[in-house]
């Protein structure tokens, strides 16, 4: 089943999220080359694509798991959650129904 990671960043992330984000990429990659990955991408912190110094306020990701607790250990050990760049990850099943 599809799983909807809602994750919200802590206050002033991006420098533990730039260090970061090799390993949480990697870890992406790895759900990508298994067709587990739908879509996966942070949410800036203002409206543009390249933030800046504002940086990001969260991510989302949809990615493909047996079970919600497959989910929530695969999320568990994200190299943002280690690195202290989330405050929060909420998951919950998805349906796909569009494209």
């Amino acid at each position: 089943m599809w799983y909807v990671f809602i994750c919200r960043d802590v206050e002033n992330s991006l420098t533990a999220r730039q260090q970061a984000r090799p390993e949480h990429l990697k870890r992406l990659r790895q759900l990508l080359d298994q067709g587990r990955l739908l879509v996966a991408g942070p949410t800036p912190a203002i409206d543009s694509d390249n933030p800046g110094e504002a940086g990001f306020n969260g991510s989302l990701v949809i990615a493909e798991f047996s079970s919600l607790e497959d989910a929530q250990q695969w999320a568990d050990v994200d190299p943002y959650v280690k690195a202290g760049v989330y405050e929060s990850v909420e998951i919950k099943p998805f349906k796909k129904v569009l494209p």
